[in-house]
């Protein structure tokens, strides 16, 4: 326990350290910037208009805003992001109010303010959203990790330790042990040991494994046995997709929390459509707006009134309460029927320790893409369980970590990372249906020691087109392409490593002779090349044909297309190779194509390290080395 104690609390510190990081990051970049600049980089939606409000579960005000320009603009806004709604309408008292998105939809979002009440200033007009520091999310982490701390003789004092590696993971002996027949034979184990754990069970999902589809079916398993299941997740994204897929199981899920997408397959599963769609809702609603009129007419009344005003207050404060206080009742008691049905509850890690939660125990707990989820998050829903499922692979984006100095220290090492190395019944997902072999082979190699097989139906699948192999690299060493930084998002570009890659893809597109080219993706680790990129392709009208998208290799995992295209960027003199150092961003990349993969780069500047000499060696051996000069020709 001793030892259990030491590495949670220098958890505690490597936590602190992130967020003073992060909050002095928010300081220097979003909180000295001026209006225009806020709203020129996406950290401020100004100006914007009403186009709905209304009352959410908890006595919680929302609206619904629309910017009125910039329409279509990239922006920083997220679900989950705590926001600040304002005015800049003269002489109005307290101009703002504090908020959470609950989701963005291109141009709109609803934001979910911590108030009963709408602010009387709403439809005067100059309203406005700015991104916020979230200190929410920091305070949830905190306290999982003291609850984690200080339990003491029960479950989850045992789960602490068989997890920090000073207990060991026990596993029944199943009588019957099940054969999905959709399943192969790495997927059917990993069900099994989910099934059969009574503590930890880890699923190792490499990179086109079907670790969604097995994680599925052994949740819709794990219903058969159990009340409700909760299934967490890292992002608002994937437990929208997790959402989804359970339903189509024909599962019943309600989805708790904000949302990444606002479409009917997400939005019929949220608690709060489930309880607007229940017959009672319209007296809650009906309730919650009597509640708030009362509270409107008592703040009416200023500081020099009478005895009978006085009074008069008092009595429309405690109409208010009454009324407020019957809506909370009833509203409790619909949520409760609702969860109490559901035969899954899907939310964020973060989102684990929502209100409507704090009184439900679970037996399992499932946690999807758990190696991108900083520890201390992760012990949030593991608090509300007796047993746990982590899955994902750490081999993969890692969470995002800003701080130096935690980072040197370890708090990118996640809870499945340190499974892997502490639990020695770990199921592998051996077998990958996205890759032709070739594209799959280098991967895995360097990251899972030659254990994945392509599944036939992949294994040889080709473009429909000759003397294309799998994987080509292009060469731009010795052609003076030389790396630019963008100086206001500090970020790099390489337009002439673009124009080898437009040439390739050209020659590649007329390869086709006018039969359909598959849809295409452009990615690179740089977010300035990805703009660069867009821009050139939105200017060219060859291209434009092309049915492609562009994005950072960040944004694009989880994704797959069958012609992936990587910009490397970096070519200088010192060989300096920044974040390309990361190769779990790089293996994420190298992964995403199913029949061709074409990556440009400069060996000058990355084959000083070793990873990217075996890639340029596994190249020549296996693939396509091609020097730019013969796209200058």
């Amino acid at each position: 326990m001793k030892k259990s104690l030491a590495e949670l609390s220098k958890l505690r510190e490597l936590l602190q350290l992130e967020k003073e990081e992060d909050l002095e990051q928010y300081r220097r970049k979003v909180e000295a910037m001026p209006l225009p600049q806020r709203r020129e980089e996406g950290y401020c939606w100004y100006p914007l208009q009403v186009v709905r409000q209304g009352y959410m579960m908890g006595e919680r005000a929302y609206v619904v805003v629309e910017r009125s320009t910039e329409l279509n603009e990239k922006h920083q806004f997220r679900s989950g992001n705590t926001v600040r709604l304002f005015t800049q309408q003269a002489g109005v008292s307290h101009p703002e109010r504090t908020g959470v998105i609950h989701w963005v939809d291109k141009n709109k979002m609803q934001i979910i303010l911590n108030t009963q009440d709408l602010p009387e200033w709403i439809g005067l007009g100059q309203l406005g959203v700015d991104l916020l520091f979230d200190e929410t999310t920091y305070q949830e982490m905190e306290k999982a990790l003291m609850r984690v701390m200080e339990a003491k003789g029960d479950r989850l004092a045992e789960l602490r330790e068989v997890l920090l590696g000073h207990q060991p993971a026990v596993f029944d002996d199943l009588r019957h042990p099940v054969e999905i027949p959709s399943l192969n034979e790495s997927q059917n184990k990993a069900v099994n040991e989910i099934l059969a754990t009574r503590s930890v069970a880890v699923v190792h999902g490499p990179p086109g494994t079907g670790k969604t589809t097995t994680l599925v079916q052994a949740v819709r398993l794990l219903c058969q046995e159990e009340s409700t299941v909760l299934v967490t997740a890292p992002s608002n994204t994937a437990v929208d997709l997790l959402t989804e897929r359970l339903a189509a199981q024909g599962l019943d899920v309600v989805r708790i929390g904000n949302i990444s997408r606002v479409d009917e397959d997400i939005i019929r599963h949220t608690l709060d459509m489930r309880l607007s769609e229940h017959p009672e809702s319209k007296t809650i609603k009906k309730v919650k707006v009597q509640a708030a009129e009362a509270r409107r007419q008592a703040r009416r009344y200023k500081r020099r009134f009478g005895r009978a005003e006085y009074k008069q207050r008092q009595r429309l404060f405690e109409e208010a309460r009454e009324l407020s206080g019957w809506a909370r009742q009833l509203e409790d008691r619909l949520v409760d029927q609702i969860l109490d049905g559901a035969q899954v509850i899907t939310c964020t890690l973060v989102g684990a320790a929502q209100r409507v939660l704090e009184k439900r125990k679970f037996r399992t707990v499932v946690i999807d893409e758990a190696a991108q989820a900083l520890e201390p998050a992760t012990w949030i829903p593991i608090s509300r369980a007796s047993r746990v499922v982590l899955t994902g692979d750490p081999f993969q984006l890692p969470p995002t970590v800003k701080s130096t100095e935690a980072m040197r220290r370890g708090l990118a090492t996640t809870l499945i990372e340190k499974s892997l190395q502490r639990i020695p019944q770990v199921s592998l997902l051996n077998v990958q249906y996205r890759m032709h072999h070739v594209i799959m082979g280098f991967s895995n190699q360097q990251f899972y020691e030659g254990k994945l097989i392509a599944a036939p139906v992949v294994r040889n699948h080709q473009l429909a087109i000759p003397r294309h192999p799998s994987v080509t690299f292009i060469d731009t060493a010795g052609c003076g392409f030389s790396e630019k930084m963008h100086e206001s998002y500090r970020s790099r570009y390489n337009p002439e490593e673009f124009m080898i890659l437009c040439e390739h893809l050209y020659q590649l597109t007329a390869a086709f002779n006018g039969q359909p080219v598959p849809q295409v993706a452009l990615i690179s680790p740089y977010r300035e090349q990805v703009r660069h990129m867009k821009e050139q392709v939105e200017e060219d009208t060859l291209l434009k044909e092309v049915p492609s998208i562009i994005n950072t290799i960040d944004g694009f995992q989880g994704q797959e297309r069958d012609i992936v295209y990587i910009s490397l960027v970096r070519s200088n003199e010192k060989g300096e190779i920044g974040f390309l150092k990361d190769y779990r961003r790089m293996n994420v990349a190298l992964t995403r194509a199913r029949k061709k993969l074409v990556i440009v780069g400069d060996s000058a500047t990355i084959g000083n390290d070793p990873f990217y000499t075996a890639f340029l060696e596994y190249c020549e051996r296996h693939g396509q080395y091609r020097s730019a000069w013969e796209f200058l020709k």
